[in-house]
C-alpha cells in the first residue's frame, strides 16, 4: 500500500490503504471495526459500539466551538465484494489490491472498496488531525449497508447528538446530493422436477461475459447489459430453435450490482448442435450492435459439458418465461427532478441447482408507493410461475428540503473555496440518509464525496483530485459549522 501513502491528502489515503488492507465484506466487518475501535481508544477519542455492530466515534469541540451545535459524520464500513472470472481473491482474507493509473486509483479485477472506504477515511482523517476547528463530532460508521442497510435500521434513537449530518457516502465531486431513493428487495423461490435427458443429446455449457456491470443504483440509467436478463433472452431463443433442456444456470452476486456473467448447463438433441452455435454467433452480433458504445464486450460462449439430469420441461417454461418477463432498468424517471430515476428494478441474482430456482430483484424508487407498485407486479408475475415470492428489506427514501440550512452553508463554503457553484441533486441509488433520518426526525442533512466510477464492479477507481477537493471542502465546512 505504498502507492496510496505518497498520495495527498496523506491523512485520507493513510486511512484508506488500511481499509484496503482489512477484508470487510458486508456482515464480515468485525476485524475493521475492531482496529478503528482500538485506534480511537488509543487517541483518546470516546468510542461507542451497538447492538447492529455499528460504531460511533466521539471527539470534542475544537477552543471557541464548544457552544456550537453537533455535527455527524456518517458512512459505512462494508463494501461490495466482486472480482473477474479467473481472478483468485478471497475477499475474506486477501486485501485489496490497488494501484494508481492516469490519476485514479483502481483495483484493475476486483472492487476497490471506494465506496464508501473514502468517506470512512475522511471521518478518520478529522478524527486524527489536530489542526482542524470543528464543533463536537460523531463520527457514525454503520455496518452492512450493501446488503441490506443492516446497521442504518438497527441503529437505536437517542445515541446521537448531532443535529445536523454530513453524508460521505456519494460518488460525484462537485455535487450536493439532498435525497435518495428507498427500496426493498423481492426474492424468489421454486423446486423443480427433474427429468432424465433423452437418449441422443450432449450438453453444452453456455457462458454470458464480457459486460461492465455497475452500481444498480447510480447506473441502471446508462443502459448497460444485464447477463441474467441476456442469458434467458437467449435459453428463450434457444427453446424455439431445439428441444432445449435446462439442467442449471447462474448469474449475478450481489442484488445490488448489474450481473456481469451468467451461465447455463443445457442440453439438446446432437443433431442441432451446428444450428445452436450458429444461433449463439448470431446472437453475440446482435448483443453487441444493441449495446455498441456502453457494452461492446459482450460475449457468448458455447463450450461441451457432461449434463444427465434436466428440469422438467413444464417447470423450465414457468421459470424462464417469467425471468424473461420480469422488469429490469429503468421504469419511470422522475417528473419533479429533471434526469433523474424515480423507479427501477434489477434483476441481481439468479440460480437455478439440483432442481431448487432462486432470486433476488431490488427495486428503488423516489416514492414509496413506486417501490410498492413495482414489488407487487413482480410478486404477481412469479406468483403465477409458481413460485414462492418474499418482498423484504424494504427501506424509505430519503425527501429532498430543499430550504435546508446545512445545504445552503455547504453551497456558500463551495463557492468561496472553488470560485463555481455547486451542483444539488437527488441520487437514485440508495443511502442510509432516509433511514437515518427516520429514526432522528428533524435531522438535517447533506450528502457530497469524491467522483468513484464503477462501484460495485470489478475496475472501480476513485479521482486522486476529487478526494483531495472533497478532504478540503469537509475541512471547510466544518470551520464554517
Amino acid at each position: 500500500m505504498t502507492v496510496l501513502s505518497r498520495l495527498d491528502p496523506p491523512l485520507v489515503w493513510n486511512h484508506f490503504a488500511t481499509l484496503c488492507a482489512i477484508p470487510r465484506p458486508s456482515k464480515q466487518e468485525g476485524a475493521l471495526r475492531s482496529h478503528i475501535a482500538a485506534w480511537a481508544a488509543g487517541r483518546g477519542l470516546e468510542v461507542a459500539g451497538d447492538d447492529a455492530g455499528n460504531l460511533i466515534v466521539r471527539k470534542e469541540a475544537t477552543p471557541g466551538y464548544e457552544g456550537r451545535p453537533g455535527v455527524i459524520l456518517q458512512a459505512h464500513l462494508d463494501m461490495v465484494c466482486q472480482a473477474n472470472s479467473g481472478t483468485r481473491h478471497d475477499f475474506n482474507r486477501d486485501p485489496i489490491r490497488a494501484v494508481t493509473r492516469d490519476g485514479w486509483v483502481v483495483a484493475e479485477n476486483t472492487t476497490l472498496g471506494a465506496d464508501n472506504g473514502i468517506g470512512v477515511a475522511m471521518g478518520l482523517a478529522v478524527l486524527e488531525a489536530d489542526d482542524l476547528a470543528h464543533p463536537a463530532l460523531e463520527v457514525l460508521l454503520t455496518v452492512d449497508e450493501e446488503v441490506g442497510m443492516g446497521g442504518a435500521h438497527g441503529l437505536a434513537t437517542g445515541v446521537l447528538a448531532g443535529r445536523r449530518m454530513l453524508n460521505l457516502d456519494t460518488e460525484e465531486w462537485g455535487e450536493f446530493f439532498l435525497g435518495c431513493a428507498g427500496g426493498c428487495d423481492v426474492g424468489l423461490r421454486r423446486h423443480c422436477r427433474s427429468e432424465t435427458v433423452p437418449a441422443g443429446y450432449c450438453g453444452w455449457r453456455i457462458t454470458v461475459s464480457g459486460l461492465k456491470g455497475g452500481h444498480s443504483g447510480a447506473d441502471i440509467h446508462l443502459g448497460r447489459g444485464n447477463a441474467n436478463k441476456i442469458l434467458v433472452r437467449v435459453l428463450r431463443r434457444l427453446e424455439k430453435l431445439t428441444d432445449l433442456r435446462l439442467a442449471a444456470f447462474s448469474g449475478g452476486t450481489a442484488r445490488n450490482a448489474l450481473a456481469r456473467e451468467a451461465f447455463a448447463l443445457v442440453a439438446a438433441p446432437v443433431a442441432d448442435q451446428d444450428a445452436i452455435a450458429a444461433l449463439l454467433a448470431e446472437m453475440q452480433t446482435l448483443l453487441r450492435a444493441e449495446l455498441a458504445g456502453v457494452d461492446d464486450d459482450v460475449a457468448l460462449a458455447l463450450q461441451p459439458a457432461e449434463v444427465s439430469d434436466a428440469v422438467a420441461l413444464a417447470d423450465q417454461k414457468d421459470v424462464l418465461a417469467a425471468l424473461h418477463a420480469a422488469p429490469h432498468g429503468v421504469r419511470r424517471m422522475s417528473v419533479s427532478f429533471p434526469d433523474v430515476v424515480e423507479t427501477s428494478n434489477n434483476l441481481g441474482v439468479m440460480a437455478l441447482a439440483k432442481g431448487d430456482f432462486t432470486a433476488t430483484l431490488m427495486v428503488r424508487s423516489l416514492r414509496g408507493s413506486g417501490t410498492r407498485m413495482l414489488a407487487d407486479e413482480i410478486v404477481s408475475l412469479f406468483g403465477l410461475a409458481g413460485c414462492e415470492v418474499t418482498v423484504s428489506g424494504e427501506y424509505p427514501g430519503w425527501t429532498p428540503d430543499p430550504n435546508s440550512p446545512l445545504l445552503a452553508l455547504c453551497r456558500e463554503v463551495y463557492q468561496r473555496e472553488f470560485g463555481a457553484p455547486a451542483a444539488v441533486k437527488v441520487i437514485h441509488a440508495g443511502l442510509e440518509c432516509g433511514v437515518i433520518g427516520a429514526k432522528y426526525p428533524g435531522l438535517d442533512m447533506v450528502s457530497f464525496g469524491p467522483t468513484i466510477r464503477g462501484a460495485h464492479a470489478p475496475g472501480e477507481r476513485v479521482e486522486i483530485a476529487s478526494v483531495g477537493q472533497a478532504w478540503h471542502l469537509l475541512k471547510a465546512v466544518l470551520a464554517a459549522l
